[in-house]
Order: C-alpha cells, then sequence, then structure tokens
C-alpha cells in the first residue's frame, strides 16, 4: 500500500491535511455536476428495459465482480436474461465493444473478460455507458442491464442503484478524493435502493454479503493445488483482503508482489519468482498468455443468507412488472 492510500485509512494523517484543499475543488466540480443533471440542464438517457447499478462510492475493490457474477445467476435461475455492460477500466476503448470468453484483457479490461467467462451474459464495454447499453440490446436479447461501476456515470438513468462497501476498510478517513477513498460523500447512500456490506458489518448496510473461496486451479493445465507455501501476486484494489483469504483457505504466505488496481501484467512481473504463484481470478485473465505451470488463481463466490437472496431478488425482478 502506498503513502497515498495509507493516509486515506489513518485518521488525520498529514498526507491528507495537506490534500484537503483538492478534495474541496473535486467536491465542487463532481456535486456541481449532479446538480445540472438534477436540474435537467444535463440530459439522462434511458434505456428500453430495466437499468440495474452495481457501483461504490469509495475505490478500490468492494466486491461488485462476485456480486454482479451472482446476480446473473440468480437472474438467469429464474428464467430472467440479464445483459452486462461496463466502462472496460485499462482497456482504450472508443466505441462500444462485445466482449467474449476469447477476448484479450488488454483490449477489452479484466473484469469484464473474467464477466464473459464466468456470467453466461452478454457483455459489452464502453466508457459511455449508454452507448454500450445501447449496442447491448441492438446485439443480444436482454430483460434486463446490470452496470457494472456506473454509480457516478449519470448520464445512464437508472432504475435500481445497489451500492457495494467494504466491510474491513469502511469509508476510510470518510474525505472525499484525493484526501480520502470516497468518490462521493457518505450522504450520497441514502439515495441508493440498496447498501451491501462485503465481508464485514457495516452499520448502513441493508445487506450482508460473504466471499466464499473456491478450489485453487492452475492457469495452465486445470489442476488444483493444495494448501502449501505460496507467493502472491496481485493488481487489485484490496490485496490485503487477497491475502487474508488466501490464509483462510489454508494457504502460507511466504512472499508477496503487490501491483496497482487494473494493472497490465507482463512475463517480467514474474521475474526472480520460483513459484507457485497464487493470483486473483481477475489477474489470472490477464497472464494466461504467458502463465507458468506452477502459477494458480484463487476464485471467490458471493453467498447471502438465504433470506436476503429471496429479498434482493424480489426487489430486482419487480422492476419487469413495471
Amino acid at each position: 500500500m502506498n503513502l497515498l492510500q495509507q493516509s486515506w485509512y489513518q485518521q488525520r494523517h498529514w498526507l491528507s491535511v495537506v490534500l484537503l484543499p483538492l478534495a474541496a475543488l473535486y467536491w465542487l466540480l463532481s456535486s456541481g455536476r449532479r446538480v445540472l443533471f438534477r436540474l435537467g440542464i444535463k440530459r439522462r438517457h434511458k434505456l428500453s428495459v430495466p437499468v440495474v447499478i452495481v457501483g461504490n462510492i469509495s475505490v478500490g475493490g468492494t466486491g461488485k465482480t462476485p456480486f454482479t457474477l451472482w446476480l446473473c445467476q440468480q437472474l438467469l435461475a429464474k428464467g430472467i436474461k440479464p445483459g452486462i455492460i461496463s466502462r472496460g477500466y485499462g482497456a482504450k476503448i472508443s466505441s462500444p465493444l462485445a466482449v467474449t470468453p476469447d477476448s484479450l484483457a488488454t483490449a477489452v479490461g479484466d473484469e469484464p473478460l473474467l464477466l464473459a467467462r464466468r456470467s453466461l451474459c452478454p457483455v459489452v464495454v464502453c466508457p459511455d455507458r449508454v452507448a454500450a447499453g445501447r449496442e447491448l440490446l441492438a446485439k443480444y436479447q436482454v430483460d434486463i442491464v446490470i452496470c457494472d461501476d456506473g454509480l457516478q456515470h449519470y448520464r445512464l438513468a437508472r432504475d435500481l442503484e445497489i451500492v457495494l462497501i467494504d466491510g474491513r476498510r469502511g469509508f476510510g478517513n470518510g474525505l472525499l478524493l484525493p484526501a480520502g477513498p470516497l468518490r462521493e460523500p457518505r450522504s450520497r447512500l441514502a439515495e441508493a435502493d440498496m447498501l451491501i456490506a462485503n465481508s464485514g458489518e457495516v452499520a448502513v448496510a441493508d445487506y450482508q454479503m460473504q466471499l466464499n473461496s473456491a478450489v485453487v486451479t492452475s492457469l495452465v493445465a486445470d489442476m488444483p493445488l493444495a494448501p502449501c507455501e505460496v507467493t502472491l501476486v496481485a493488481g487489485i484494489g484490496n490485496p490485503e483482503r487477497f491475502r487474508l483469504t488466501a490464509q483462510q483457505a489454508g494457504f502460507t504466505v511466504t512472499g508477496q508482489r503487490f501491483f496497482a488496481d487494473h494493472h497490465q501484467f507482463t512475463a517480467s512481473d514474474f521475474s526472480g519468482i520460483n513459484g507457485p504463484v497464487l493470483m486473483t481470478e481477475k489477474d489470472a485473465v490477464k497472464c494466461q498468455r504467458f502463465a507458468r505451470d506452477n502459477w494458480y488463481y484463487l476464485p471467490v463466490a458471493a453467498s447471502f443468507s438465504t433470506n436476503h437472496t429471496a429479498e434482493i431478488i424480489n426487489k430486482i425482478t419487480k422492476l419487469l412488472e413495471k
């Protein structure tokens, strides 16, 4: 964790104090933009099917991708056809692009590629979520659109907002970027339809989500790996959570090499590591082209209590009745 991120999760850190003027400017620009949408000066665009936003108010991993996968599975089980749109962060995308399981992460982004491989749903990426949604509806037959990480993309009209909250890190020092980890003030949560805490309790959350690790599998040979000594390699928003998950799965962490979120891996990033290497599934999709036979990934799956599952899906399916 770099110095800036350290300051976000400590109270009254000197760097956060220094950055407060920039945080005030950030608030002024972002809140002003929202006012323009509220007044109708900037236009919201509505799609022909319901839109569910899955997002957060903080930077870093909060569990949006596992939740989106879980949500797609639940909807498919009920005979509902979801489609996914995403920004495609980390890739240079100028127009809507359909993601397939064979796409390159460098071309479409790591999270969209993982969603395309695991969700069994169509996925379209574009920084302009409205354009992505229109392309999705033009190419595929879907009943509902799930927008991954689109809470602050206000051009896209939405029917339901789901906000994920890190149950361990919470909201950090509670300050806006760059003085803190927040994209929007905590007061923004009152406008969301559903608040979900990931891997820990948060007082304001409506539901608790758990992430459960699955079988650790080779990137090359589809072979499992029993608990042993490993070196962790990750380019995600919250690598500390990954380390804890690996330890809870029985692995002994003897080394680690952490990079920035959405890091575009190359073979040289693994120099000096003899293995076994353990990485996240999101990172694995970027490393398969040059993977070695002792590189493995640790999948995780979201889960809820039976009652909470029924409540969440019921709220979403009601959108289709309007």
